[in-house]
């Protein structure tokens, strides 16, 4: 890896990104600052609390863009948390969710990361208790304190947590409260169906929802004298529209959003009519290999892993960045096809054999994550730095 990052240094350093290999990720840095300025100025006017979710482009350099003044983050993986600890060392980070439901194969290397930074985990079954009370009476050091525990609600996303009327609510928050292994700090959303939103109204309607619904999950907490509970809500589309919230909080309730996604942006955000264009950080550039006049089509050498095989409304997995009405139509492994979606303009006056072509990503989070180095470029194109994410679980 140093040879390899030795190499780039010397190569690409100081030239316009047009020129690098291909495929490679590019990061626009004033594009990042601007995204990332906005989303912490929304939260400061609003007076919530903040929670960086790391998992979109995962490294050191972004998480203390994202974090601005805040200290808190939420990690998907194992390797993020341990990437997140020289941040730690330095007190720029003091508390990390672990964002997963809580696993016991996981809890060895939690606790061991409980004596340098607060920890806390996610819980929206019973039988987590359960795993939590077992691994503290085998483990005699964690036997001394609480985990402080987040309860997930599922707000719509279907994908973890419990629905708020589901009566398995009820009995984990009573369990929860009886027990001596954890102690509930706050309810946890996320409006992942809110990437299928059009407009910011209707983002604004999710938003909305997301937080009273957990506000009504607390009212199943016995609310003890000085006892404060968070409201941890967001996901992206939400976190893009924060400033538009008004709900008042019953007193004792604490607002903190979490999200990721909005440092770099993608398709998918742009689909949702909440950010524009020009505020996606994050582009692949791929290289034509092939022309094909008789179907109208090009091959360029970026496929399923450069790019990620997601989807929104913007048509294909991917668009050219100054080709309008091309999109990356198929995808295999290595190679994605260049296809035109209206019958007007052909490949043959468009593309040529070598040309270098930057495409929009439909999913940021996805498409970085199997690309081993990042290119920051500035305002002119030009590149500045490289970046190393953390990589594997």
């Amino acid at each position: 890896m140093d040879f390899v990052k030795e190499e780039l240094v010397d190569r690409f350093i100081g030239r316009p990104a047009a020129s690098l290999t291909t495929p490679s990720l590019i990061i626009s840095k004033p594009v990042l600052e601007r995204n990332c300025r906005r989303l912490l100025q929304d939260v400061d006017a609003l007076g919530v609390g903040f929670r960086a979710h790391v998992k979109t482009l995962k490294c050191t350099e972004i998480t203390r863009l994202m974090l601005g003044r805040h200290k808190h983050v939420v990690v998907s993986t194992l390797r993020e948390l341990r990437g997140l600890l020289p941040m730690v060392w330095t007190g720029a980070i003091d508390s990390v969710l672990y964002g997963l439901p809580i696993r016991y194969s996981a809890l060895v290397e939690l606790a061991r990361a409980a004596r340098e930074v607060h920890i806390l985990l996610m819980i929206d079954h019973v039988s987590h208790i359960d795993l939590l009370e077992r691994y503290g009476a085998e483990n005699s050091e964690v036997n001394r304190y609480a985990w402080d525990v987040f309860v997930k609600v599922d707000v719509g996303t279907m994908r973890a947590g419990i629905p708020l009327y589901s009566p398995r609510m009820k009995e984990l928050v009573q369990r929860a409260e009886g027990s001596n292994a954890v102690r509930i700090c706050g309810f946890y959303c996320h409006a992942g169906h809110s990437y299928g939103c059009k407009d910011v109204d209707e983002a604004v309607e999710i938003l909305e929802k997301e937080v009273d619904t957990a506000v009504k999950a607390a009212e199943l907490l016995e609310r003890r004298d000085g006892r404060e509970i968070v409201i941890s809500f967001g996901a992206t589309p939400t976190a893009h529209v924060v400033a538009k919230l008004k709900m008042k909080l019953p007193a004792g309730l604490k607002l903190e959003l979490h999200a990721g996604n909005f440092v770099a942006n993608d398709l998918q955000q742009v689909a949702t009519g909440c950010v524009r264009m020009e505020d996606q950080a994050v582009r692949v550039l791929a290289e034509v290999c092939s022309v094909y006049p008789e179907r109208n089509e090009a091959l360029v050498n970026a496929g399923t892993i450069a790019m990620s095989k997601e989807t929104s409304s913007f048509p294909g997995y991917g668009t050219p960045v100054d080709f309008p009405g091309w999109n990356l139509g198929r995808l295999s492994q290595e190679h994605g096809i260049l296809v035109r979606a209206g019958a007007q303009g052909h490949v043959s006056s468009t593309f040529v054999v070598g040309q270098r072509v930057f495409f929009y990503v439909q999913h940021a989070c996805i498409a970085s994550a199997s690309h081993g180095f990042y290119f920051v470029v500035d305002e002119a194109d030009i590149v500045r730095e490289i970046w190393y994410p953390w990589r594997g679980w």
